[in-house]
């Protein structure tokens, strides 16, 4: 589980220094040699549908919506998250090892930067809830309105082992994430237990969903409202709401 308390933080590989980029597509080289399934399944347009139930879920954990809400301007850009994870998503899918080590490399910069009390950027716990609410999502869309009997349990089971990459081009070492995916399933029933939603939290969802600068978009924000309200309510049931 997450610790609520921001560690120190160790130097992750590729968060600085001329060769950091070199030295991370090397250390991923191994782990992103092996993504079909990752790619597979993050091809389906069905997982899109997740991205706002995924972005929720991590502002559930008051360390995350602190980071946000204090190191971000989603005030003016409420769209930029979910676009960041988007494009990151892409290219740590598809990208060849250098491209994704040039994007770890700069994620990793940034969040060297992203400290207060109670919360890191590189605290590795926060990077594993991170990538946990995209594989939760991604295996709730395609169980619930992916085709008639897939992903069967191979399938769940290879696209979690993959997908755990991400986390790690995050800084969070595999060791530290959960083996397989049963654990992994008892993982997010602990912590969907434990989350709390904020006043931070509630902000940053506010300016996502109902962004004030973004009239335009006002139709489809709507119904990327109702998609995510719907994808979400059971887990949203379990989580705690407290004032900061």
């Amino acid at each position: 589980m997450p610790s609520p308390q921001a560690p120190a933080d160790p130097s992750p590989p590729g968060a600085a220094g001329t060769g950091a980029a070199a030295d991370l597509a090397a250390h991923l080289a191994d782990r992103l040699a092996d993504r079909d399934v990752l790619r597979a399944f993050g091809a389906e347009p069905i997982v899109g549908l997740g991205a706002g139930r995924a972005l929720l879920m991590q502002l559930a954990h008051p360390g995350v919506a602190r980071g946000v809400a204090e190191h971000s301007d989603f005030a003016d850009r409420p769209l930029a998250r979910l676009f960041g994870t988007l494009d990151f998503l892409l290219v740590v899918s598809f990208g060849t090892p250098e491209e994704v080590a040039r994007i770890a490399a700069k994620v990793r910069g940034i969040h060297t930067s992203v400290r207060g009390e109670g919360y890191s950027g590189n605290d590795p716990g926060l990077q594993l809830w991170v990538n946990a609410t995209l594989i939760d999502s991604a295996l709730y869309l395609h169980e619930r309105l992916g085709r008639p009997g897939r992903p069967d349990a191979g399938q769940a089971e290879e696209y979690y082992r993959q997908a755990r990459v991400v986390a790690e081009v995050l800084g969070c070492p595999a060791e530290a994430q959960p083996p397989d995916l049963a654990s992994f399933r008892a993982y997010m029933d602990e912590m969907v237990a434990s989350l709390e939603v904020d006043d931070n939290a509630r902000k940053v969802a506010a300016a996502v969903l109902h962004p004030r600068k973004l009239r335009a978009l006002a139709p489809g924000l709507a119904v990327f409202r109702v998609v995510t309200a719907a994808l979400l309510a059971a887990a949203a049931y379990l989580l705690k709401r407290r004032d900061a």
